[in-house]
């Protein structure tokens, strides 16, 4: 009697887990998307009082999906975001009243996130063919272009410098920007991930964020090639106890690109996340770049 309670046990545990597993299977296709609707972006910058532009814009087949605030007269700061995530990750620089008054603001959503046909993860080369376009429009005003790159969208920043028309990109800033290979780990893991099922267990978007970092490791193979040719001014910001992107990357810079390396902000103390946690001191050293 006691063994058949024990089987029994063992059965229905069994059960419970095939169900949840299904359950997670279906869930995990809308959770965890790190994205804000059009709408609720809209009512924030109402509350703040600050005219927002949602677009969409559409380069052989693909559509992209910004949002953009300021005066289009004024010199350009285009934020990339990490990864995972969004344009709205950059929601409180797009609405600070100080950088309006020296910038135009853009924050992309990168392909495969957000609203730029989100799940379609593009290695950097094709994200940087895709933003070009975009990139050619907005110079349109005759003025200065920095781009803003936090994270994975650090080597996006590069990626599109080296890759854009002369004179496209005027300055890019590095906020513990993932650049150096020997810094990243194999991460051999994800390779799993690109193949079901397993990559039916990644959530939202951790399932294109898992596939941009697994091609990371091929394409700053062809970065660190190619920086060689890099002719834009660089800012760089890093803390030292970032555990996501070594604090190393800077030096990698200083070897690589020493020439072109303009100002440094280091914290002794900060993490990966200082967009947000010292979005002050950030703030003052976009605040810095020249306009002209």
């Amino acid at each position: 009697m006691k063994v058949n309670k024990q089987k029994r046990f063992w059965v229905n545990m069994a059960k419970l887990a095939t169900v949840l597993f299904f359950v997670w299977i279906v869930m995990a296709q809308g959770c965890m998307r790190f994205r804000t609707s059009d709408n609720m972006a809209g009512r924030h910058f109402a509350e703040k009082q600050v005219p927002l532009t949602i677009v969409y814009h559409t380069v052989d087949d693909f559509t992209l999906h910004y949002a953009k605030t300021g005066s289009d007269s004024l010199p350009t700061l285009v934020f990339l975001h990490g990864s995972p995530g969004s344009w709205d990750a950059f929601e409180n620089y797009l609405d600070d009243k100080e950088l309006l008054q020296h910038f135009r603001l853009i924050s992309v959503d990168r392909p495969g996130f957000g609203y730029s046909q989100f799940g379609d993860a593009r290695n950097l080369a094709d994200q940087s063919a895709l933003l070009q376009p975009l990139l050619r429009e907005w110079k349109q005003n005759n003025r200065n272009i920095f781009l803003v790159g936090h994270s994975m969208g650090g080597p996006l920043a590069l990626r599109l410098a080296l890759d854009a028309y002369p004179g496209l990109v005027n300055g890019i800033v590095l906020l513990a920007g993932s650049i150096d290979p020997g810094a990243e780990k194999p991460e051999k893991w994800r390779g799993l991930f690109q193949h079901a099922p397993f990559r039916l267990l990644l959530p939202g978007a951790f399932r294109p964020s898992n596939d941009e970092l697994w091609w990371l490791k091929t394409d700053l193979k062809a970065l660190d090639h190619d920086l060689v040719k890099l002719e834009v001014p660089v800012w760089m910001a890093h803390g030292k106890k970032d555990m996501l992107v070594p604090f190393a990357n800077l030096a990698y810079a200083q070897q690589k690109f020493p020439a072109m390396l303009r100002d440094t902000l280091i914290w002794e103390d900060a993490n990966h996340f200082i967009p947000w946690s010292h979005m002050a001191d950030v703030k003052r050293f976009l605040l810095g770049l020249p306009l002209e």
